[in-house]
């Protein structure tokens, strides 16, 4: 696997390396490596080189740093001068730059593949609003991008997700780099009466990523539609259990459905840091099992699963108690 370093001057470095273990999970052979106003180029080129020493393979290294010509980048470079049939030193990082390079350390596995690609997420990552600020190019370059909406046939269902959040960080960067959806659809009929955080959630859609609130029974005629959707990626969200069993009852062919988030409210119990549950949700649960649904419990895709039947024994086991 590609080793990268992360350096900056100042935390910077440290704080975006947090940053993208609370989207994408915790990562290995990554360093964060800072340049502090007491220390000089040594410093920075020592930690470097301890950085490297740790790493599996050292035969392929991507440098991800804060600014072009200042000294983290003049000593990457240095560094890098012996090796540049292999590293890579990519300036002006931003956080959809190391979230694209952690997804792509996944299928790639050279520094100079790595580099090359995450070029685009860069700056693709920045926007601005209001929309009209935003140069005419750019806005043309996203609107020009090809759909394949209306092609003869059904959605292709690649992940389906039960997250109280719905679409955030997470998910419009790691579940959305791994699944390759063309469609985020969020499933909620309390959502899709909301027109505010309908208008929110359609903004948080990552770009070339189509983002739609539907009704429940809405999403069960669409996916009863096999005239229109032809090509299409869906990434299903789901606010809540109860949304999903009624969607999977009514038609949608869903096979496994990832658990990520239940927050926490009055009479809920909580086995886990990210799970909570009433009778009313393991309820629920027990039914999807039954209608032979499997469970995937994951934050992010990084993550080791979590076993589902464990974890809603101890909340069963919680609720007894506070009876």
């Amino acid at each position: 696997m590609v080793g990268i370093i992360i350096a900056s001057h100042g935390e910077f470095a440290n704080g975006i390396l947090q940053s993208g273990a609370m989207i994408f999970g915790e990562q290995e052979n990554v360093k964060a490596v800072t340049l502090m106003p007491s220390e000089g180029p040594d410093d920075v080129k020592a930690k470097m080189k301890a950085a490297i020493a740790s790493f599996d393979n050292q035969d392929e290294v991507l440098f991800l740093i804060d600014l072009w010509g200042g000294t983290p980048f003049n000593q990457a470079n240095s560094l890098f001068e012996e090796h540049k049939d292999k590293w890579a030193i990519v300036a002006g990082m931003n956080l959809p730059m190391l979230i694209e390079a952690y997804s792509s350390r996944f299928s790639m596995n050279t520094a100079h593949e790595i580099a090359a690609h995450i070029l685009g997420a860069a700056q693709e990552g920045v926007k601005v609003r209001p929309e009209t600020l935003q140069p005419a190019a750019a806005s043309a370059a996203t609107a020009a991008k090809p759909s394949n909406a209306g092609a003869p046939g059904k959605f292709e269902y690649v992940l389906a997700r039960i997250d109280s959040r719905l679409l955030h960080g997470q998910v419009a960067t790691a579940w959305t780099k791994t699944t390759r959806p063309t469609r985020i659809i969020v499933v909620s009929d309390a959502v899709a009466k909301d027109e505010l955080r309908k208008k929110l959630i359609q903004q948080a859609a990552p770009s070339g990523v189509k983002a739609h609130v539907v009704p429940v029974n809405k999403m069960i005629e669409l996916a009863k539609d096999n005239q229109h959707f032809g090509g299409q990626r869906a990434l299903l969200l789901f606010e809540n259990p109860q949304d999903a069993l009624r969607a999977v009852e009514g038609g949608v062919p869903l096979k496994t459905i990832n658990v990520g988030s239940m927050a926490h409210s009055p009479g809920k119990v909580q086995p886990n840091k990210v799970l909570a549950f009433n009778q009313d949700d393991i309820d629920t649960f027990a039914k999807l099992k039954k209608l032979g649904l499997k469970f995937d419990v994951r934050k992010v895709p990084s993550d080791s699963k979590g076993n589902m039947d464990e974890i809603i024994k101890k909340a069963q086991e919680e609720l007894n108690k506070q009876k």
